[in-house]
């Protein structure tokens, strides 16, 4: 399921950029960028973005797509984002500032995480260069969630308001999803019970998907539908992401188990 929610995720945010001719706003474009070539890229990355979730979804061709669509990511997030950060935001060094690169980064370390779960007996070049990122790909993902974590407690009395007033002690909540989320991505890349953790942060951003991102997708206006709609693409691809990572090291366990005299 875990790979079937990443698909969906990916899927759904190539729809999106083709439908709105945009980016996400995980991926900010200058605005002074040449509109008809930003168009075109659009749709070019939409269109990736839709296959890549397919085979995500249907299991086919996933570790080439996964490899492939983990590469683009990453480089962007290196020749983009860095670049980005460093010359054209006054404010990098602000925490906070860094959130979609590494938002981006997770979604990197998920494709790679998927495609390490398939194997290919004759791989081209590209795939052989690029599947030696495949060990990073949980590591990528776990630096984000750390980060999340962190900014949790930094922000918490800001960002009440995205609990459901329904739910009492919001801040509280925002506490406990931060250290949560810290326990998480520490435990993911040290190798503590990662299986049983990862399964714990799949099911509490899965919750939060159902819980908070569906409801403000319901509710949201015209204009602010289709960033509502990113956020909730994202949680349930970190959700998928998190499932992914637990059932791939507990199969790895019962091989290893399996395979003792």
């Amino acid at each position: 399921m875990g790979r079937i929610f990443y698909g969906i995720a990916i899927a759904g945010m190539g729809v999106q950029t083709v439908y709105y001719h945009s980016f996400p706003y995980i991926l900010p474009i200058p605005e002074h960028a040449w509109k008809a070539g930003v168009l075109i890229l659009a749709y070019g990355f939409g269109i990736l973005l839709m296959l890549a979730g397919a085979c995500f979804v249907l299991g086919k061709k996933a570790r080439q797509a996964g490899l492939l669509l983990g590469a683009i990511l990453l480089l962007i997030f290196c020749f983009y984002y860095i670049p980005y950060q460093f010359l054209s935001n006054p404010n990098y060094r602000h925490f906070a500032e860094w959130e979609n690169a590494e938002k981006e980064l997770a979604l990197a370390g998920g494709a790679f995480v998927i495609a390490g779960c398939f194997s290919e007996k004759n791989e081209n070049p590209f795939s052989r260069f690029f599947a030696k990122l495949i060990p990073a790909g949980a590591i990528f993902f776990a630096i984000t969630i750390l980060s999340f974590g962190i900014l949790h407690f930094l922000y918490g009395k800001a960002v009440t308001f995205l609990v459901p007033s329904w739910i009492p002690y919001p801040l509280f909540w925002i506490y406990f999803a931060g250290a949560a989320l810290i326990g998480s991505g520490m435990a993911i890349i040290l190798k503590i019970r990662t299986s049983l953790f990862s399964a714990l942060l799949g099911t509490m951003i899965f919750l939060w998907f159902i819980l908070l991102h569906i409801p403000r997708v319901v509710v949201a206006s015209i204009d602010d539908k289709g960033g509502e709609l990113t956020s909730a693409f994202l949680a349930l691809a970190y959700s998928g992401i998190a499932f992914v990572i637990a059932g791939a090291v507990k199969k790895v366990g019962s091989t290893v188990r399996n395979s003792s005299p």
